[in-house]
């Protein structure tokens, strides 16, 4: 997998922000920032990207341009450094193919092992393939905090596949991380049909699963304020990845004013967004609100 730190702990110099603090204001009192949402790979897929592309559409789609950086454990640990984050969670990309999956857990598993307290890691698997949950449950089983990111394209059958990784999770009170996209706006690389309606659908396909909607759920967590709705998302989360991309600072308060402070969680999309993109917004929250989006809430979800 390539040269990796193996110090664990806190690098020298490490750069945080203690609750409500604000990002990149400096060294402060932990437990700090948490980014719930990064991507990591091992050096050798980075540097051969080109061979990978035609395994995976999805990846392809994705890092088929060079500017769509990449990033190994040790690059994100720096950048953490950089920007005030005390703890990242991280985890691969969601291939069809279960052996590139485990190929990249293996890398995810030694990052966190290497990193110790700094980072926490995400399984990814194929669900709809053979092999999805034995491969979850090694994962969990070396110190994984959950799944994902998983895209499901949100069909009845693309969701029922996702019962066999679901029922582990749910046995073990860990989280699934799914990718979702707003159903309106621009098209863009990796845009999927996984949107609201596909979030309310899977949180009623599996109640009592700890369910983290990226990208804020394509805006999904405007219906926690349907009184309908809000018992069928009460298992919900949603992460701020990509928020920079596709809002203004105003979404953090509408998330707020709907669903609730306790369930958004900071994510960056590290590499493809840095968590300094974010500053400007959740800065806008107040110390309490912002102690627990950026760092509290994480800690519950993925149990750090």
């Amino acid at each position: 997998m390539g040269a990796m730190h193996t110090g664990g702990g806190h690098a020298p110099g490490a750069r945080g922000s203690g609750p409500g603090g604000e990002l990149g204001a400096g060294p402060g009192a932990e437990p700090g920032w948490v980014d719930a949402h990064v991507h990591v790979f091992p050096q050798e897929m980075i540097e051969r990207r080109e061979s990978y592309l035609p395994r995976d559409e999805r990846f392809a789609a994705l890092y088929r341009s060079t500017r769509a950086r990449m990033a190994t454990a040790d690059e994100v640990v720096a950048h953490m450094d950089e920007t005030g984050v005390a703890q990242s969670i991280v985890f691969g990309f969601p291939f069809t193919d279960q052996g590139l999956c485990r190929m990249v857990n293996e890398y995810v598993l030694e990052a966190v092992a290497a990193w110790s307290g700094r980072l926490a890691g995400l399984a990814c698997v194929s669900p709809g393939e053979p092999g999805a949950v034995h491969e979850l449950e090694r994962c969990l089983d070396a110190g994984l905090r959950g799944c994902g990111e998983l895209v499901p394209a949100g069909t009845p059958e693309d969701l029922r596949s996702l019962a066999g990784v679901a029922a582990v999770l749910r046995e073990r009170r860990l989280p699934l991380l799914l990718h979702a996209n707003e159903p309106v706006g621009h098209d863009y690389p990796g845009k999927s049909s996984f949107g609201p309606a596909a979030c309310v659908a899977c949180a009623t396909a599996y109640p009592g699963l700890a369910l983290v909607f990226a990208h804020m759920g394509g805006g999904a967590f405007v219906y926690e304020a349907m009184p309908e709705l809000r018992p069928v998302l009460a298992d919900v989360y949603y992460d701020t990845s990509a928020v920079p991309y596709l809002y203004d600072s105003g979404i953090y308060r509408a998330a707020e004013a709907t669903a609730g402070a306790p369930k958004l969680l900071f994510g960056s999309d590290y590499a493809l967004l840095s968590p300094a993109r974010y500053r400007e917004g959740l800065n806008t929250l107040s110390a309490s609100v912002r102690a627990a989006v950026c760092g509290d809430n994480a800690r519950k979800v993925f149990k750090l």
